[in-house]
């Protein structure tokens, strides 16, 4: 019951008659006893050598499900959506026709409700706890039980891929894998990119470089050292006297200084401007 209240039980997906284990498929389960302990064998009349059995089955291959089922009588028409239960028995036994089993299959993705179990009782007086009245067939009570099930979760197979398709992938291929390397050994040092001369400057002007290390960094001035011409260089000169003496004379002139002295006026383009043309007398 628990397994059931919490919608952890498969769906009937097929119901049919059989006229032994023989005949049963194997996906199938067989009603060989009531729930109140008589034989479950349909055997009715003279003429009938052998019996036969209900069967139900929980196979969701093929992705369908009982909805739901009736029991009708042989004058009545069959509902809209229903169908006769399958038969498989052998040549000595035939299915009386009075009572007839019908029911109604539907995909298991369409609906959230199905029958989940069905009992049979001979004596019509007993009442199965949880379970629904389906009818009288043959001197038995048919029951069902309706509920939420719950599908197991469809696997993925996994795809096979020829050679030929690997090679269309639009997909870069992955790097090779590393040859294995024990952990105690040093790192084995990657091969510079960069040129000799980058190799011979010193670690200070290493530690100066950006931190990408990349080849975009790298300028031609890169380990040319820098020096001072020697007629600028005050210690090394014997003219630092005269040369100081030069830098002292110079004036630093600001803006005004430099708009008086260099200011035009432009008067005499001004007054050509306005001379009047002589004029040609006749």
């Amino acid at each position: 019951m628990s397994l059931m209240d919490s919608g952890k039980v498969l769906p009937l997906t097929a119901v049919a008659w059989t006229s032994n284990l023989g005949c049963c498929p194997k996906d199938f389960t067989l009603i060989s006893i009531t729930e109140d302990g008589a034989a479950a064998n349909f055997t009715r009349g003279f003429g009938m050598k052998s019996g036969y059995y209900l069967c139900y089955s929980k196979d969701l291959k093929g992705s369908v499900v009982v909805s739901d089922i009736q029991v009708i009588s042989d004058k009545d028409s069959i509902p809209h959506g229903y169908s006769y239960i399958r038969e498989f028995l052998d040549s000595k036994t035939s299915v009386s026709k009075k009572k007839r089993v019908v029911v109604r299959t539907s995909p298991v993705a369409n609906v959230e409700t199905a029958v989940l179990d069905i009992k049979l009782t001979a004596k019509s007086k007993m009442l199965l706890q949880h379970y629904t009245y389906v009818g009288d067939i043959h001197g038995y009570v048919l029951w069902c039980r309706k509920g939420h099930f719950s599908s197991p979760t469809p696997k993925a197979k996994p795809r096979s891929i020829s050679l030929e398709m690997r090679s269309l992938s639009l997909e870069e291929p992955s790097a090779p894998a590393l040859p294995f390397r024990p952990r105690n050994l040093p790192p084995i040092p990657q091969q510079s990119r960069l040129s000799n001369r980058r190799h011979s400057l010193h670690a200070g002007d290493v530690l100066n470089t950006p931190a990408d290390n990349s080849l975009q960094a790298i300028t031609a001035l890169d380990g040319v050292p820098f020096s001072l011409h020697p007629d600028f260089d005050l210690q090394a000169s014997g003219t630092a006297l005269q040369l100081n003496s030069q830098l002292n004379n110079i004036r630093i002139k600001s803006v005004k200084d430099i708009e008086n002295e260099y200011n035009y006026t432009f008067t005499v383009e001004e007054s050509a401007a306005k001379r009047i043309r002589p004029s040609i007398s006749t």
